[in-house]
C-alpha cells in the first residue's frame, strides 16, 4: 500500500513476527469446528400431530388426514421433499377395498424430533419392539404429547377445557387399526365411516359401551396399546375428548 506522499511505509520485521504471532494466536482461540466424520441426528420421519383438524375425526378422509401431515411437517422442518401420510386404517365399504395403516407409511425406519428412532421397519413397529411412548411420541415441533401423566382436572373431559388448556391429557390418538396395523372388518365403525363423519356414538358416559360410530384409538403414551386401545365414543370433537382425545394422529414419511 502507498502513502499519500507515494513511498511505501517500512515494517520492521519484529514487528512483522509480532503481527504473525497474533495472528496465530487468534487462530489456536477460535473454537473448532465440527468433525466432518461426527454423528448427525436423523431427519425427523415420524410425529404426532400438535393439533387436529376442525371436524374431530372428520378428517376429509385419508386424503385430508396426509394433507395435514404434509402441513405440519412442512411448516415444522421447510424440508419439501418428504411424502408424509397419516397412519390411519379404513374400513371396506361398498365399491370401497379396505385400506390397512401399515401398507401406507414406507418401510422405515422412523425417528422422532429428537433423532430416536421408532421403529426399524414394519415389523418391528407392530411387534412388541416398538419404541413409542410418553418419552417419544413427539409432535412436530418436538414436543411430549400431554399423556395420564399431566395434570388431573374433572373437567378435563369437554373439548372447551381441551382448547383452553392445551398441556391437558390428550393420549387417545386416531388410528382405526388393530394390532397389526390392518383395518377392522366391516360389521362395526371403527373409522368414524372412514374419517368422514362426525357423528355422535350411543354411550354419553362410558366410550368402552359405544356400539355406534366411534374411532379405533391407541395411547401414545405408552398405558397400553399405542396403535389399538378401544374406540371412542363418538366422532365429533366433544365425543372424543369425554375419553382424552383431541384428534391427533401419527403421522409417517413414506420416503
Amino acid at each position: 500500500m502507498r502513502g499519500i506522499s507515494g513511498f511505501r511505509p517500512f515494517v520492521s520485521s519484529g514487528a512483522m513476527m509480532a503481527i504473525c504471532c497474533a495472528v496465530g494466536i487468534s487462530e489456536a482461540a477460535a473454537p473448532p469446528e465440527p468433525s466432518a466424520g461426527g454423528r448427525q441426528k436423523p431427519p425427523m420421519t415420524f410425529f404426532v400431530t400438535s393439533v387436529g383438524l376442525p371436524g374431530g375425526a372428520n378428517l376429509h378422509g385419508l386424503t385430508g388426514a396426509d394433507a395435514h401431515c404434509q402441513d405440519l411437517a412442512r411448516n415444522a422442518t421447510g424440508d419439501r421433499t418428504r411424502v408424509w401420510q397419516a397412519y390411519l386404517s379404513a374400513q371396506e365399504r361398498p365399491g370401497q377395498p379396505a385400506v390397512n395403516a401399515r401398507d401406507r407409511i414406507g418401510k422405515g425406519p422412523w425417528y422422532n424430533a429428537a433423532g430416536v428412532m421408532i421403529a426399524k421397519d414394519v415389523d418391528d413397529l407392530h411387534g412388541p419392539e416398538a419404541n413409542i411412548n410418553q418419552a417419544t411420541s413427539l409432535n412436530e415441533l418436538g414436543e411430549e404429547t400431554p399423556g395420564n401423566a399431566a395434570p388431573q382436572d374433572p373437567r378435563d373431559q369437554s373439548w372447551a377445557y381441551m382448547e383452553a388448556h392445551p398441556f391437558s391429557i390428550r393420549h387417545e390418538i386416531l388410528t382405526g387399526s388393530q394390532k397389526d396395523g390392518r383395518a377392522f372388518p366391516p360389521d362395526r365403525d371403527h373409522t368414524c365411516n372412514n374419517w368422514t363423519s362426525e357423528d355422535e356414538g350411543n354411550s354419553p358416559n362410558r366410550a368402552r359401551f359405544n356400539t355406534g360410530p366411534g374411532a379405533e384409538i391407541g395411547k401414545s403414551d405408552g398405558i397400553g396399546s399405542w396403535n389399538s386401545f378401544g374406540i371412542s365414543g363418538g366422532c365429533s370433537h366433544e365425543a372424543l375428548a369425554r375419553s382424552h382425545g383431541a384428534g391427533l394422529f401419527y403421522c409417517f414419511a413414506v420416503n
